[in-house]
C-alpha cells in the first residue's frame, strides 16, 4: 500500500514538472519585436510662410517590427522638434497643426483603415504667438505603414490653421429714459 502510494506521488510530481516545462518552451515561442529608430535627413527643416516660419528638426521615424519577420507591428511614428517663429506684427492663435506624406512623385501616401491621422498635438503655450516671439516643442506624429514598409517616403508636408489676429470687440452706448 505504502509502495503504490509512493509511485503514484513520483509519477504525479513526473507528471507536474513535465507539464511545466512545457509551458515555460511555449512562453518563450512568442515572437520578440524590436523597436527601430530611422533618421531623417537633413536633421534641420526649415520653411518660411507669410505669417511665420516653421522649423522641424531632429526628425526620426520610430517603429515596432517583428525581430524574426521584420514585418512592422505597430503604427510608426515621426519625433522630433518642432519652432514656429510669428514674423508678422499680429498675434498668431495656432489652432492646428497637420501633416501628410508624400512620395518622390509627390503623391499623398495615404493611412489605411485603422491607422491615426498624423495631427501634432501641440504644446501648452501656443495658442497665442506674439509678433517677434517664437514658441517651441517636441513633435510625436503618426506615419503610414506603407511610407515606412515601401520605403516611399520622400517629402513632409505640414498644415498650420492660425487665426492672424485676436478677435475684436467693440462697446457702445445708448441713451435711454425710464418712462413714468
Amino acid at each position: 500500500m505504502l509502495r503504490k502510494l509512493f509511485l503514484f506521488s513520483a509519477m504525479g510530481l513526473i507528471f507536474i514538472f513535465n507539464s511545466c516545462e512545457k509551458k515555460s518552451e511555449e512562453v518563450t515561442e512568442v515572437p520578440e519585436t524590436e523597436e527601430v529608430t530611422v533618421a531623417l535627413a537633413p536633421s534641420i527643416h526649415e520653411m518660411r510662410g507669410e505669417m511665420f516660419t516653421l522649423k522641424l528638426s531632429d526628425l526620426k521615424i520610430i517603429k515596432t517590427a517583428n525581430k524574426a519577420t521584420k514585418e512592422i507591428t505597430t503604427t510608426p511614428s515621426l519625433k522630433g522638434s518642432i519652432k514656429i517663429l510669428n514674423n508678422s506684427t499680429s498675434i498668431l492663435d495656432i489652432k492646428e497643426i497637420t501633416i501628410e506624406y508624400l512620395d518622390s512623385s509627390g503623391n499623398l501616401i495615404p493611412f489605411k483603415d485603422g491607422e491615426k491621422k498624423a495631427t501634432v498635438s501641440l504644446p501648452y503655450g501656443w495658442s497665442r504667438i506674439q509678433p517677434g516671439k517664437d514658441s517651441e516643442g517636441s513633435l510625436n506624429a503618426k506615419v503610414p505603414i506603407a511610407a515606412v514598409k515601401e520605403k516611399s517616403l520622400s517629402k513632409i508636408k505640414t498644415h498650420a490653421v492660425y487665426i492672424p489676429t485676436p478677435l475684436k470687440s467693440e462697446s457702445m452706448e445708448t441713451p435711454v429714459t425710464m418712462e413714468k
